[in-house]
C-alpha cells in the first residue's frame, strides 16, 4: 500500500519513529484490534488506536449513552446521550480519522456470541474495557482458548491495574486471579465511584500495549501486574509467576468450553 499526501501528514509524528517508520505505520493500518466495552476503559483506548491508525477497530457494547457517563467515557458528547455506545463510539473515531473501519457489535458478550465476535475481522488482539468479573473471566478464557492476546484492565476509585495475555508468553488472567468473586462481593464503580481520569490512564496504557504488540516494538506487560495509585500518584509492577495448574491454560487445563459466569451464579442460588 502506499500512503496519500493527507496520510504522511496525519502520521508524520509516527514515521518518524524509528521504531515504526512507514513499515510499521502500514502495518498499524493493516491491523485489526478489538475493543471490549466503549466504558472509561474502552473510550480512551478506543480514540488512541483510531488516531494512530489501526485499520479496523471493533467496537462491542450493548448500552446506550446516559449523562452520568460522560465524566469518563470520552468518546461520547452531551449530544450522543440516549445514543448507542458503539454508534456514538464509530461517530467520533471516523470524525477524527476516516481511514479507520470501525465495526460495531450492540449486544453482550457471552459464551455463545465472543468467539464469533472475535472471528468476525479475524482480530489481530482484543482489549478488556468491560467493569464486571464474569465478562473479565469470559474474556480471558475465550482469547486463552482462540490464542488471542489481550490487555486486561481495571478501575475503581483512585486506583486502576492492567496486565497484557500474549499465547505462551505469560500467565493469563485467571492463572492470577483463578475463579470470579461471589456476586456482590466487589463494589463496581457505580457503588463505589472512580475518579473519571482513571479511565484514561489507564485505558491509554491498554491502548499502548496494543500498538506495541502490533509493531513487535518494546516490552509488554506479559508476565506482570502494572498497579496505579492516582492518590500516591505510584506505579508499581509486580511480577507474576506461570500457574502450571490454571484451569484455563494449565498443563492441565479442564475449562475447554466458555461459560457464563453470572448466569451460573443465579443458578447457583436458585
Amino acid at each position: 500500500m502506499s500512503f496519500t499526501d493527507d496520510q504522511l501528514e496525519r502520521y508524520s509524528r509516527h514515521i518518524i519513529l524509528k521504531e515504526v517508520g512507514v513499515k510499521g505505520q502500514k502495518k498499524l493500518l493493516q491491523s485489526r484490534v478489538l475493543v471490549i466495552g466503549t466504558g472509561g476503559l474502552g473510550a480512551p483506548a478506543a480514540m488512541f488506536l483510531g488516531a494512530a491508525g489501526i485499520g479496523t477497530i471493533g467496537l462491542v457494547d450493548f448500552d446506550s449513552v446516559e449523562l452520568s457517563n460522560l465524566q469518563r467515557q470520552i468518546i461520547h458528547l452531551t449530544k450522543d446521550v440516549g445514543k448507542p455506545k458503539v454508534i456514538s463510539g464509530r461517530e467520533t473515531i471516523n470524525e477524527m480519522n476516516p481511514d479507520v473501519d470501525v465495526v460495531t457489535y450492540k449486544e453482550w458478550v457471552n459464551s455463545a456470541n465472543i468467539k464469533d465476535i472475535i472471528k468476525d475481522r479475524d482480530y489481530d488482539f482484543i482489549i478488556d474495557g468491560t467493569d464486571n468479573f464474569p465478562a473479565k473471566f469470559l474474556i480471558n478464557d475465550a482469547c486463552v482458548l482462540a490464542k488471542k492476546p489481550f490487555s486486561h484492565a481495571g478501575i475503581i476509585r483512585f486506583q486502576g491495574q492492567t496486565m497484557t495475555y500474549v499465547p505462551g508468553k505469560g500467565p493469563c488472567y485467571r492463572c492470577v486471579f483463578k475463579n470470579p468473586p461471589p456476586p456482590d462481593a466487589v463494589p463496581t464503580c457505580k457503588q463505589a465511584g472512580v475518579l473519571g481520569v482513571m479511565g484514561g490512564v489507564i485505558g491509554t496504557l491498554q491502548a499502548t500495549e496494543a500498538l506495541k504488540f502490533v509493531l513487535g516494538v518494546g516490552e509488554l506487560l506479559t508476565g506482570h501486574l502494572l498497579t496505579y495509585d492516582a492518590l500516591k500518584m505510584e506505579f508499581r509492577k509486580v511480577k507474576l509467576p506461570n500457574n502450571k495448574s490454571c484451569q484455563v491454560c494449565g498443563e492441565n487445563a479442564i475449562i475447554k468450553e466458555l461459560v457464563d459466569y453470572e448466569q451460573a451464579a443465579c443458578d447457583l442460588k436458585v
